[in-house]
């Protein structure tokens, strides 16, 4: 107990700085990845072909990419050879990075919820919507999404659950998260190693846990009827 005491002493204030910075980034990744992965899906059902084929290979080229291959390629390549930078805060900068690199990754799995989404949408609606004269992108806008969305908000939901843990990834960016800190705590103190993992395996729980909840929620509350 003296020794837990002692390790709540030492790093009690940053563990939940680091959560708050997972936080950070799994919000501003998935809004970033659900705005690209809409984009992905509207040239997968697309009617021209070419553009089809650019949605199909981001989705089969990324998703079958690493994480880890993505974020280093954002900090060693962009950063480190192209010299491109986004904030001069080395922190900042390197955040931003992560977020990028999490959106691009995330995109592809949110294009396939969509998809799938849009799978729901009985043809008959897409028919009813060319037969008013409305074209492929409002049609889309004002018939197909709005449906699909509601229809694909489990898939969404378990998207964000990953998106969420898989923001640990972040620490490969020098971005001082949770996993990063809980290295540098079992570096540290390891005679206390079960708690330390006790420590953080309850705090991805509490985070994760609710976005399950409310997915679970949101898809019976929104269901489309049929």
């Amino acid at each position: 107990m003296e020794s837990l005491s002692t390790l709540l002493e030492q790093y009690g204030s940053q563990v939940p700085q680091a959560f708050w910075m997972n936080i950070r980034l799994a919000v501003l990744a998935t809004i970033g990845s659900f705005v690209l992965g809409v984009l992905l899906a509207l040239c997968r059902i697309s009617p021209v072909a070419s553009l089809r084929a650019l949605g199909a290979g981001y989705v089969h080229v990324v998703r079958n990419t690493p994480l880890t291959i993505l974020m280093l390629l954002g900090v060693l390549a962009v950063w480190g050879q192209l010299k491109v930078t986004f904030a001069p805060d080395f922190q900042l900068n390197f955040f931003i990075y992560a977020v990028i690199a999490l959106s691009l990754y995330h995109a592809a799995f949110m294009c396939e919820a969509v998809r799938s989404g849009v799978n729901t949408v009985p043809l008959g609606q897409a028919e009813a919507a060319r037969a008013i004269g409305l074209g492929f992108l409002p049609a889309a806008r004002l018939v197909i999404l709005p449906q699909a969305l509601r229809g694909a908000i489990t898939p969404l939901g378990n998207t964000v659950i990953a998106l969420t843990k898989n923001t640990t990834v972040a620490a490969a960016a020098s971005v001082a998260e949770a996993s990063g800190l809980m290295k540098t705590m079992i570096e540290f103190r390891p005679d206390v190693m079960v708690a330390i993992f006790l420590t953080f395996a309850i705090g991805f729980c509490l985070i994760v846990i609710p976005i399950g909840l409310l997915t679970t929620w949101a898809s019976e509350k929104w269901a489309v009827a049929r």
